[in-house]
């Protein structure tokens, strides 16, 4: 593709692009590639300053964009960012290589520089693009896809936004670890699926839901979140001590909670247990995980945390039990927020006699104040 500069574009000042034309709709469309460091020069935003009704897309949150550029500059390798499909409000002229055949579809596009190139969708991957450039200079030779429409007003881009984002459905959580092979927090949760006998087999790997009549226990997400919650801010030398560390507590934790090993002995059913308990639940595991970090930051032994554990024996997981109401239960409904998985921690350190932090002490009293 030609670049803006004076030896790099065409006497009639245009951007050449090599192309692939499409047709959608009736549409013509176009396909190529762009360095990245044309990017941040030649794709605009919608203007932020207007109403949501002349715009042809969302506000850009920038709170997004650190995370989406480190992910680039931390994985320069083996990074994948998906096409960007853009509006161009000018003339496109397509020049095949071939009047007939294959060679009608591929060619170059000329677009004049006066156009106006506009995103309907990957606002976001362009600000992380530009971000990165900017630490990274050296990525701007590599490329990514593009697709160009014509702009055909203010209804036709607001409608495209809307058509592409209507059937974008993210993907379950538990997907998600199971094939991050970059997050060390995810290697470990699927170790713990696929090889500890407390788990394995009884982790559903895809979903982060459990239908009624699922025979798994667990999901992956929730094993994933508990074990994070468990290890955070531990100094451990190796991975491989992460994993024996989280293989100890979750074996403490299983001799403490005898519904898991009656599923594992098929004397209980998986969907008999979720029903009737709250301890195979997402809340309850992060909750555990929260109060097995505290307990090993405390301990002055590597494994004096464990007979603390024994209290957790004695608690009634059952959903009947009315001290789960506010807490873990809402409604009648298990219910996992940030306030929830305190709460439900707050009654855990309580039946083991610890004290509680300064936000879980407000977030107690908060509840306590509501009961009244």
């Amino acid at each position: 593709m030609s670049s803006p500069s004076a030896s790099g574009t065409t006497a009639g000042f245009e951007y050449v692009f090599p192309a692939i034309r499409g047709v959608q709709a009736q549409r013509e469309f176009y396909v190529s590639m762009c360095p990245l460091r044309l990017i941040p020069k030649i794709f605009l935003f919608d203007e932020e300053e207007l109403a949501p009704e002349v715009r042809a897309q969302r506000v850009l949150n920038k709170g997004r964009i650190p995370a989406l550029a480190s992910y680039i500059i931390d994985n320069p390798t083996d990074y994948v960012f998906s096409a960007l499909t853009a509006s161009v409000d000018g003339e496109m002229r397509f020049a095949g290589i071939a009047d007939e055949g294959p060679g009608m579809r591929i060619g170059q596009l000329h677009i004049p520089m006066a156009a106006r190139f506009l995103i309907n969708d990957g606002q976001h991957r362009r600000a992380a693009i530009e971000a990165a450039l900017s630490e990274n200079p050296e990525l701007g030779d590599e490329t990514i896809a593009v697709v160009f429409f014509h702009d055909a007003g203010l209804a036709r881009s607001q409608q495209m936004f809307a058509d592409l984002n209507r059937h974008a459905v993210r993907p379950a959580r538990s997907i998600g670890v199971l094939y991050d092979h970059r997050d060390e927090r995810a290697n470990l949760a699927r170790l713990l699926a696929l090889k500890s006998p407390i788990f394995r087999n009884f982790v559903e790997m895809e979903s982060s839901t459990l239908s009624a009549r699922s025979r798994k226990l667990f999901t992956l997400s929730a094993l994933y979140y508990a074990t994070d919650a468990l290890l955070r801010g531990i100094e451990l030398k190796a991975v491989s001590e992460a994993a024996e560390l989280a293989d100890q507590y979750w074996t403490a934790i299983d001799s403490l909670i005898p519904e898991w090993g009656l599923v594992r002995r098929r004397k209980m059913t998986a969907a008999d247990v979720r029903r009737q308990y709250l301890h195979s639940h997402g809340i309850a595991l992060h909750a555990l995980g929260r109060l097995g970090n505290t307990l090993v930051l405390q301990s002055a032994e590597s494994d004096s945390w464990k007979p603390r554990l024994e209290p957790l024996a004695k608690i009634d997981w059952s959903r009947s039990n009315l001290d789960w109401e506010g807490r873990a239960i809402v409604g009648g409904r298990v219910v996992k927020n940030h306030s929830n998985v305190v709460l439900t921690v707050n009654y855990l350190r309580q039946k083991l006699g610890m004290e509680l932090g300064p936000e879980e002490a407000d977030i107690e009293a908060t509840h306590l104040g509501g009961e009244r």
